[in-house]
């Protein structure tokens, strides 16, 4: 797994800044004042900053933006990255600013002059998020990053407060490191194993081989999986830190690790890109490791579905019915509508076996989400206003693109069979409205659910503000969020 860097914090030592290598990032607030250490970095440098400050350049950069003064005079760092930021930044600027000053330190040494800074761990969060990089099969080793070190004014909370920033890093890392891997790498039986290591961090975990499965009813599931030589899975991780009468929350995540389309098969122009059809499994995988590795104060299940949709003579073909877990019967008009059977499946053995207080869903479902939203926001579906709203304010804070999508009866006529109680597919039309739509037959009344189609979030082709392309690991942040403000204020 790639290992989120670590951030040192240590006291404000004005006389300890010349002689730092590397780069040193230090910060300017729109109206161009100057901290201690901007006023002694402005000493140093015989007034370099404070001819920024009165330079057009300086009234043309953005709240976390960069600019980079190479070998800076009066000092030994190679490089000084001046940070336009605010002195009281909001949080979402802040991450902001740590990740431009990642990007622009590479792999150097690092110390960044926060000083007393508000949101000081959210600007360590963005230094985090924008230094992964994903090398498991690059050759040549990438040069070992230098140390990162923070100066502030209290380093003792610093570091308590960084204890839970870390413990969100890992868990966007678990989920875009299983994301990024390729399909021959992380098979089914693969990502059980690596979910099954976190029982070291306390959590629970068990694996439900096909077997088992089939004795459950979950064949909606497992007729996704019968054309491939992987066996299908489904993975469930309890974390119970939260009051023994507490419900928990279930979490349940597409694990689709190769989808072809089986015989609906994809166009071959980016099948390739079909590696990351088990980011929603992967966004469960990583909140559950967060929740581990901060001790949250909650009871919270996680689910994954882990199949992979392959074309050969036993592939599950168009116009096959199959009976769900729930009793329910599906024509299978298009085999490449596979996420949502799987879904089914574990929605329902969630709420069988759990009872959960609520239901939450991830999986990379629609290319019709991406038409709707492009790919800075993911399409929530719920049938609850409290729960909902909650994801989006949660979502909000984290800075994570989030859109509510209609869901209503006058789609279901869109869903409806000539020979079983329902088919899958509803056509071109409100492609991703029919597939939640179909979702929501498998959730029980009165239990609030969200579902949330991340297709267009998480994997993306060109770098984010917290990523480089490829897998973001969006979802991570603002369930752990959620599950902080609903559960353990």
């Amino acid at each position: 797994m790639t290992v989120p860097p670590h951030i040192r914090f240590e006291k404000v030592d004005l006389g300890a800044i010349a002689d730092r290598k590397g780069c040193v990032a230090v910060f300017l607030g729109e109206d161009g004042k100057m901290d201690q250490t901007a006023r002694r970095v402005n000493r140093l440098t015989r007034g370099a900053l404070k001819r920024m400050v009165e330079s057009d350049g300086f009234a043309e950069m953005k709240q976390g933006q960069v600019s980079e003064l190479a070998w800076p005079a009066g000092m030994a760092a190679d490089a000084l990255l001046v940070v336009r930021l605010d002195r009281r930044p909001g949080a979402e600027d802040a991450r902001a600013a740590g990740a431009s000053i990642a990007k622009s330190r590479r792999t150097a040494p690092l110390l960044v002059l926060a000083g007393n800074r508000k949101h000081a761990a959210d600007l360590s969060l963005g230094i985090i998020l924008r230094g992964y990089d994903f090398t498991d099969h690059k050759s040549k080793d990438a040069p070992e990053p230098g140390e990162i070190t923070m100066m502030v004014s209290d380093p003792k909370a610093m570091t308590a407060a960084a204890a839970q920033v870390a413990a969100v890093a890992d868990g966007v890392f678990l989920t875009r490191d299983l994301t990024n891997e390729p399909a021959n790498v992380l098979t089914t039986g693969e990502f059980a194993r690596r979910l099954s290591e976190m029982k070291a961090s306390g959590l629970k975990v068990e694996v439900l081989e096909e077997a088992k499965l089939k004795a459950l009813g979950m064949n909606a599931l497992l007729g996704v999986g019968q054309g491939s030589e992987s066996p299908s899975k489904v993975v469930i991780m309890q974390w119970n830190g939260g009051p023994k009468k507490q419900k928990p929350l279930a979490l349940v995540g597409k694990g689709v690790v190769f989808d072809t389309g089986g015989i609906s098969i994809k166009p071959s122009a980016g099948m390739e890109e079909m590696t990351m059809d088990m980011g929603g499994a992967g966004v469960v995988a990583g909140v559950m490791r967060t929740l581990a590795a901060r001790r949250a104060r909650a009871n919270v299940v996680g689910l994954v579905g882990l199949v992979e949709n392959m074309p050969d003579g036993r592939a599950q073909r168009p116009g096959d019915v199959v009976k769900s877990m729930k009793g329910d019967t599906v024509e299978v008009i298009n085999t490449d509508a596979e996420g949502r059977l799987v879904l089914a499946d574990v929605l329902w053995y969630a709420q069988d076996r759990f009872d959960p207080a609520g239901v939450i869903d991830l999986a990379t479902l629609t290319g019709a989400i991406i038409i709707g939203l492009g790919h800075e926001k993911a399409g929530v579906f719920s049938n609850d206003d409290a729960l909902c709203g909650a994801l989006l304010k949660a979502a909000g804070k984290e800075g994570e693109g989030a859109w509510r999508m209609p869901l209503g009866a006058a789609y279901d006529k869109l869903l409806k069979s000539r020979i079983a109680d329902m088919k899958n597919v509803g056509g071109r039309a409100a492609g991703s409205v029919t597939a939640a739509q179909f979702l929501q037959r498998f959730i029980r009344e009165g239990v609030p659910w969200v579902h949330i189609d991340i297709a267009g979030v998480a994997s993306v082709s060109s770098e984010t503000a917290l990523a480089p392309k490829g897998a973001t690991g969006w979802g991570v942040r603002t369930l752990d969020r959620l599950i902080r403000d609903m559960l353990e204020s």
